[in-house]
Formats: C-alpha cells, sequence, structure tokens
C-alpha cells in the first residue's frame, strides 16, 4: 500500500512546520540522577591473556670501567723573581693503559628472543686524561679575484678569448677589429650651431624691434621749427615714408635748427626689417636723383645690426650731406648743412638715439 501524500498547505497558512512547544524541566536539584554505568560489569580488570608468551627478563648491562675525571691541564709553576729560568711546564703523567679486553655481556638467559654475539673488539684503546675538542671554526670564504676598475662609457681593450679546443677553419685569417671611437667635441658643436647662431643672429632682432617714434622739442643744441613752412615740410616728409615703406608701423619727421644758421631735416619710419644694409642701401639711391648724391660711404656705427650709410650732395644751391641708418626695427635719414661727413653721421645717431625708443621687455 502507497503511503499517504503530504497534505497540502491550506490558505494562508505557514509552509514552514510550527515547532512543539518547549517542555518544561525543572531545576537539576529535583531531577532523578542516572548511573551512566548501569547493566554494566564491572567486576575486574585483571584478565587472564593466553594468547601471549611471557617476556623474556630484562638484559642487564654491563658495568662501564672507572674513568677518571679530568681536572684540567696542570697550572704552569710560579716563576720566581730570582736570576733561574723558567725550563717550561712538567711533563703531563704517563697514561695507564688498561691491557684488559672486553668481554662482551654477560650471557643471558636462554629464551624466546636470543641475544646475537657481540662483533670482535678492536685493538685496546689508551685510557688517559680526556681532553676536550676544541671546536673547528669554518673555513675562511675565497676572496673573489680582483678586477681592474675601468673608466666610465669605456671597454676593456683586451680581446675575448677563444674557447679551448677551438680551431679556426682552413683559410680563415684574423682580422683585427677597429675599435668605435665616440666624437663628444660634435655633438658639442652640433649644440654649439643649433642653439648659438640662432641667439647670436636673434639678439640684435629682440634688442631693436619693436620700437616707438617721437619727436622731441629740443635735441642738445637743435630745436623743432614749428613754424607754418617747416610743419608743411614734415607733414610732406612723412607721406613720402609712408608711400615708399608700406610695411612701416609709424612714421616720423622734423626739421630742426641751431642758433648759428645750421639746418637739420629728419624723417624715417618703425617696423621689422629683415637686411637693414640692403634698406640702407635702397634708400640712399632712392635719394640720389633728388640731392645729386655722390658715391655712399659706409660709416661704422658699433652696433651689430644696424647699417649706416652717407653721401655729399646739394640742395637749393648750398651742400648737404644725407645719411641714413637702417636697422631690425627702424629707418633714420637726416640732411645736414654746413656739416662734414663724420659729423653729420654722428649727429644723426644723436638724434636717432632721442626718436626711436626700443621697446624691450
Amino acid at each position: 500500500m502507497p503511503p499517504p501524500l503530504p497534505r497540502r498547505p491550506v490558505w494562508g497558512e505557514s509552509a514552514e512546520p510550527t515547532p512543539p512547544p518547549p517542555v518544561a524541566v525543572g531545576p537539576p536539584e529535583h531531577q532523578t540522577p542516572v548511573d551512566p554505568w548501569a547493566g554494566v560489569d564491572t567486576g575486574g580488570w585483571d584478565l587472564p591473556s593466553a594468547e601471549l608468551p611471557p617476556l623474556p627478563p630484562t638484559i642487564s648491562y654491563p658495568t662501564p670501567p672507572d674513568t677518571r675525571q679530568w681536572s684540567g691541564p696542570p697550572a704552569p709553576p710560579a716563576v720566581s723573581r730570582d736570576t733561574r729560568q723558567w725550563s717550561g711546564p712538567p711533563a703531563p703523567p704517563a697514561a695507564s693503559r688498561d691491557t684488559r679486553q672486553w668481554s662482551g655481556p654477560p650471557a643471558s638467559p636462554a629464551g624466546p628472543h636470543p641475544v646475537p654475539p657481540p662483533a670482535a673488539p678492536s685493538a685496546p684503546r689508551a685510557i688517559g686524561p680526556m681532553v676536550p675538542a676544541r671546536p673547528m671554526s669554518p673555513p675562511a670564504p675565497l676572496a673573489p679575484p680582483k678586477v681592474p676598475k675601468q673608466r666610465r662609457g669605456r671597454r676593456s681593450t683586451a680581446p675575448p678569448t677563444p674557447p679551448p679546443g677551438w680551431q679556426a677553419p682552413k683559410g680563415y685569417v684574423p682580422v683585427p677589429v677597429r675599435r668605435r671611437r665616440r666624437w663628444p667635441w660634435l655633438l658639442l658643436l652640433t649644440l654649439a650651431c643649433c642653439c648659438g647662431c640662432p641667439a647670436y643672429y636673434g639678439f640684435p632682432i629682440s634688442a631693436q624691434y619693436p620700437a616707438r617714434a617721437t619727436v622731441p622739442v629740443q635735441v642738445d643744441d637743435l630745436s623743432l621749427r614749428q613754424d607754418s613752412r617747416s610743419t608743411e615740410t614734415a607733414k610732406k616728409l612723412e607721406g613720402e615714408v609712408r608711400k615708399e615703406h608700406w610695411l612701416a608701423e609709424d612714421t616720423f619727421a622734423g626739421v630742426y635748427a641751431t642758433t648759428s644758421g645750421k639746418r637739420v631735416t629728419v624723417f624715417g619710419g618703425t617696423g621689422f626689417r629683415l637686411s637693414p644694409e640692403s634698406d640702407a642701401e635702397a634708400e640712399i639711391s632712392r635719394l640720389t636723383d633728388r640731392y645729386a648724391l655722390g658715391a655712399p660711404e659706409s660709416v661704422d656705427t658699433g652696433v651689430r645690426g644696424r647699417h649706416e650709410r652717407c653721401a655729399v650732395g646739394s640742395a637749393d644751391g648750398s651742400a648737404v650731406v644725407v645719411c641714413t641708418s637702417v636697422d631690425h626695427g627702424s629707418i633714420a635719414t637726416g640732411v645736414f648743412t654746413r656739416l662734414s661727413v663724420a659729423d653729420s653721421a654722428e649727429l644723426l645717431g644723436t638724434l636717432r638715439a632721442q626718436i626711436v625708443q626700443p621697446e624691450r621687455g
């Protein structure tokens, strides 16, 4: 007969079984004690053993020979303060030799486990004072071979030796390997060219460009003339500079005169110029027809990147000197009367320093 199927839980009934209610247990002193050895035979533990044979008697070991305890080496005699010399420590007493031989352990009674006879004893050993064995120190490690120090970046000049038993093939001719050298000077020269050349040519440009121009009223003994005729001449010269140098950032012009009757006309402009020397020669060539200039002369300015040209001509029937000075940031031209070429070049440098101011930083 098959077992009955489990009962299905009713709607709302918990699927977990309900634990039985706990049984009330009273305190232990009210409970009945239980004997754990009830029904166990505890008559005795000495049970006869007929299966195992009796054990043989214990074998007695032989009594070891009497050995004297070592009391250490004898103390050396005290050295007296007399003139007699010490003759050394006394000789140790002679060790007595025991000529008796070991005859083995005594015979044991016959039993189920006989003892095998001992091996033949060796030669008699001398019995004497026992000396404690000195501990042996471990051998010192071998020092590594001393390798000579080599300078950093250099290899050993000794060629590698072939392995033992190696033979060169037939027709082989050893060729010395040329050592590859390093050229630090070539690297330094390359760095100097890559960094020094741009710095050498770039410093004048950074020192002269950009610049601004302002016409001062007084320059040494020169005074700016502000009458209508001089003002109109200055505006006309500024227009010509703007027309000829259309990349100029700023233009300037002015007419100066001294109390002694010397007249100086200066004009120019600011802006970046890549080749100042060519621009100076082009400016002198442009003014040659107007002032009937002769052969230009080069003037040393003492400033790297600044070039100056001067030429002698005439204007309104009077002899004049025309000088132009060009650098990487500006151009300045002056027309001087009643002055020599050297004085004109020097005065142009003075006017230029007061009019053109480089904008550094």
